[in-house]
């Protein structure tokens, strides 16, 4: 049975478009390269969230995170400054991406590395838990033994929150 012509153009433009996937993807999150390479390489964000007059909160924190190519997901405590700060409407946060331990004993070295605005909302659905919790399994996979069931446990019961940062650039 011959190949039709359109049969060939979608076989070309399927090769075409699974050869483009990982472009795609760091496109969609509209982050420059260099930036996606650190966040797909690290094991650390610092995280500050954006008070409503511009500046940064004094909170910092150095903190385990995921990437699924679009977005950034912190678990954190729930009474913590981000979360809250989410829950008041201080949804602005800027994101830096790279390993320099301690914010505080790190001597602002951090604000080095590359960096971006974010948008915070609460992420709430249960789905998008096991999603995200199945991307820090892969991601931490020694910690997760034990950091694991913590992470599930304490998203059920309240005392630990997910946060979804969206990149703005």
């Amino acid at each position: 049975m011959a190949t039709t012509r359109r049969e060939l153009l979608s076989y070309a433009s399927a090769s075409l478009a699974i050869g483009l996937l990982p472009k795609i993807a760091v496109a969609a999150t509209s982050l420059p390269q260099g930036t996606v390479t650190t966040l797909t390489g690290s094991d650390l964000i610092y995280l500050t969230p954006i008070k409503s007059n511009g500046e940064e909160s004094k909170c910092h924190a150095e903190i385990w995170f995921a990437f699924d190519g679009h977005d950034v997901f912190v678990v954190s405590a729930s009474d913590a400054w981000r979360a809250r700060a989410i829950r008041q409407g201080l949804v602005r946060a800027r994101i830096w991406v790279g390993e320099f331990g301690n914010w505080k004993k790190s001597e602002g070295r951090y604000r080095s590395a590359p960096q971006f605005a974010a948008i915070g909302e609460i992420e709430a659905n249960p789905d998008e838990h096991e999603r995200v919790l199945d991307l820090y399994g892969d991601k931490y996979s020694l910690e997760w033994i034990m950091w694991g069931p913590r992470f599930r446990n304490s998203l059920k019961d309240g005392t630990r929150t997910m946060l979804r940062y969206r990149p703005q650039v």
